[in-house]
């Protein structure tokens, strides 16, 4: 019995005024694949903000200081020999436990979580509708998924800006204008525009340019599929509000009897 109680007092969310964090069932394999394409970015999907951004930053730093996105590139077109010659192994074996350990964390706590999900959903946990203080105010409400997607399509953190995602939303936008900055992304979209497509190829910095795809299609895949559950969490609190104040306490729902 006093397991069901603690059970009781579990939320299935956390509202902030700065982010929105909320309990759901996730695939662990899909967490795990973010986790492959960015370390970090498994976590973030799982609510991990902190554990995520600090993978993150070690991923960028590690990854940056071995040169290893444009040795992996230098082996995609068969160039082994500048593959061999650009990459710093100094660091590089301190790397792959931590990509690895990366992997293995998010997918457990992809479980766990399902796990955690699971038990709040049967014992009907309380789901927090506002937040507010004299920072500003957070409340749950409908959001479109495509609108959500849309923004994010054109600035990566802007459609969980949309979703009250303010940390995440922040952090995004920050290392979408280093990698663009320092991988002269957007000067060579310039030039490919003029149709001067040497130069544009020239100009792109390799290491750099590499960080960005994986990157920022999480961004839509973050901004889509959170605005999703944020709307199935809506419509239960507001099932639950419309259930408790305007059904009647006798109403029963007769089920497995026969229509005539």
């Amino acid at each position: 019995m006093s397991r069901v109680m603690r059970r009781e007092s579990l939320p299935r969310n956390v509202l902030g005024i700065f982010d929105t964090t909320i309990l759901h069932l996730r695939k662990p394999s899909i967490i795990a694949w973010w986790s492959v394409a960015f370390p970090g970015l498994g976590h973030i999907l799982l609510g991990h903000f902190f554990r995520g951004t600090g993978l993150i930053v070690w991923e960028i730093c590690i990854n940056s200081y071995s040169n290893l996105n444009a040795a992996m590139v230098y082996s995609f077109i068969g160039d082994i020999p500048s593959a061999k010659g650009i990459l710093n192994t100094r660091l590089l074996l301190i790397y792959i436990p931590i990509y690895l350990f990366g992997i293995w964390d998010s997918y457990r706590g992809a479980v766990d979580l399902n796990k955690e999900y699971k038990l709040s959903e049967s014992a009907n946990s309380p789901i927090k509708k506002y937040a507010m203080n004299a920072a500003g105010v957070n409340y749950l409400d409908k959001r479109n998924p495509i609108l959500a997607l849309i923004w994010a399509i054109f600035i990566p953190s802007l459609g969980q800006f949309y979703q009250q995602r303010i940390l995440a939303s922040f952090f995004t936008l920050f290392w979408a204008v280093i990698f663009v900055f320092y991988s002269h992304f957007a000067e060579a979209i310039i030039y490919l525009i003029q149709g001067d497509i040497q130069k544009s190829t020239q100009v792109l910095n390799i290491q750099w340019v590499l960080f960005i795809p994986s990157f920022y299609f999480f961004t839509l895949y973050q901004s889509y599929t959170d605005s999703i559950e944020l709307n199935k969490l809506f419509a239960k609190e507001q099932a639950r509000f419309l259930e408790k104040n305007f059904q009647p306490s006798n109403f029963h729902i007769h089920k497995g009897g026969l229509v005539e």
